[in-house]
């Protein structure tokens, strides 16, 4: 089984990392911050996604990682949440911008969303990992994390694993 890894950030990790574990072919995801270089060498909210690229393509990870949060969106908590793909070599990075231009004929507006190399990664305190999956009940989850989860049902239900 051939693994794959992309690096995801647009919104809380919290609930980044809520939707891509309820994938099926994604293996593992690490909850953290993310750098890249440039404008974006700052840390940013961000998850690693370890899939399976036979059991989920790259281009359905960005068009759910697109649809799951603000991706068109440039709000005012943009530093901390940056909007990005990052990728681990040039081929995934040409990859991942040929298939941004093609999904945002998908939005009303212009994606912000880039395609940017990964330079660091800072993973979340341990309390915090498996934040949804923990904590379902609690108020963020219900408000935040809960309707992301419903639209992944309904928008990409056949991607989604047994028991979400």
């Amino acid at each position: 089984m051939v693994l794959h890894k992309i690096a995801l950030g647009g919104g809380c990790h919290w609930c980044t990392e809520a939707v891509f574990q309820s994938l099926k072919g994604v293996n593992k995801v690490k909850q953290g911050f993310v750098a890249s270089s440039g404008n974006n060498s700052s840390f940013s909210e961000a998850v690693i996604v370890h899939f399976t690229p036979t059991t989920i393509s790259l281009k359905t990870i960005i068009e759910i990682h697109l649809h799951t949060h603000k991706s068109a969106s440039n709000h005012s908590m943009r530093s901390k949440y940056r909007s990005a793909i990052y990728t681990f070599s040039t081929e995934q990075e040409t990859e991942t911008s040929i298939i941004l231009n093609t999904l945002e004929t998908c939005f009303d507006n212009k994606l912000i969303t880039k395609a940017l190399p990964f330079v660091a990664f800072k993973p979340s305190e341990i309390q915090l990992k498996n934040y949804y999956y923990s904590n379902p009940e609690k108020p963020f989850c219900q408000s935040y994390i809960h309707p992301k989860l419903q639209l992944l049902l309904s928008r990409f239900g056949e991607h989604t694993k047994e028991n979400l």
